[in-house]
């Protein structure tokens, strides 16, 4: 008999259970390093480098919930899960809630598996920018617009002058070559396991889990605990690496209700698919 079967279980549990660490992408991923509500490579280098040093972790799972963001950061991001993934050697799983879209689901495709719940949004390959125009509103209101610029495009995009189509057509460019990148990212990934046409994959359009699973976009439907569970046994242990911070002068009740073990919930961030 094992010297270790003498011990309580839960002491043993606590000493030799395997150990998978999560990391949670939720929310918008910005730019802004210290915004709270932000999931970009700033943010949570420190938690990436926690989860994938910890030795006894079988692998890294991401909780994604997040409906995108700059392409930049997206980028940014899922290059630095695959620099420390191969550095440690360690495999990474992908978990989609409400939403894993756009550059979400650029992240997501950092990660050797992507699992997601039958009722989970993904893909949504695609740039976007989204603006307004009020040339018509400042002549109604006898504003006179002054902008001294040297440089030809230098007034890119003014929302207060009328629409310049030669400026379109350079935006249209860069939507061209960040929607390359993207699309040979997602390529890169998931290989053989696609079954889309290059238009449709790069439509800017989503998926519910169980449609995108038969596309290849995804390659179970699950949930984080049982997947974890299924691959490493039930007496696996889920660490939180960064769990949602709650305010210094929430309620006591609030504060239990967001410690470390419900740290999983999903969060559904509001904004456009971009």
């Amino acid at each position: 008999m094992k010297p270790v079967s003498f011990l309580p279980p839960f002491l043993r549990r606590r000493l030799f259970a395997p150990v998978v660490p999560v990391v949670r992408i939720h929310g918008p991923i910005g730019r802004v390093p210290l915004q709270r509500g932000m999931a970009g490579p700033d943010q949570l280098e420190g938690a990436l480098a926690r989860a994938f040093t910890l030795r006894r972790a079988p692998a890294v799972a991401l909780s994604i919930d997040s409906p995108g963001g700059t392409p930049t950061r997206a980028w940014t991001l899922a290059a630095r899960i695959r620099e420390l993934a191969e550095r440690h050697r360690k495999p990474v799983l992908a978990f989609a809630g409400d939403v894993a879209a756009s550059g979400a689901y650029w992240v997501a495709c950092a990660a050797d598996e992507i699992v997601a719940a039958p009722t989970s949004i993904v893909g949504g390959v695609g740039v976007i920018t989204a603006g307004f125009g009020f040339p018509a509103l400042l002549e109604r209101l006898g504003i006179e617009r002054r902008v001294h610029a040297r440089g030809r495009y230098k007034d890119f995009l003014d929302p207060f002058r009328p629409e310049d189509p030669e400026h379109v057509a350079v935006l249209e460019e860069i939507h061209a070559d960040l929607l390359a990148e993207f699309v040979a990212f997602v390529r890169g990934r998931r290989g053989e396991r696609l079954r889309l046409e290059e238009a449709e994959l790069a439509s800017g359009r989503v998926w519910t889990a169980r449609r995108a699973l038969e596309l290849g976009l995804v390659d179970a439907l699950g949930h984080l605990h049982g997947e974890l569970e299924r691959r490493f046994g039930e007496e696996v242990r889920i660490w939180v690496v960064n769990p949602p911070r709650v305010p210094w002068f929430a309620p006591l009740r609030l504060r239990l209700k967001a410690a470390p073990g419900d740290a999983l919930a999903g969060l559904l961030a509001r904004g456009p698919l971009a």
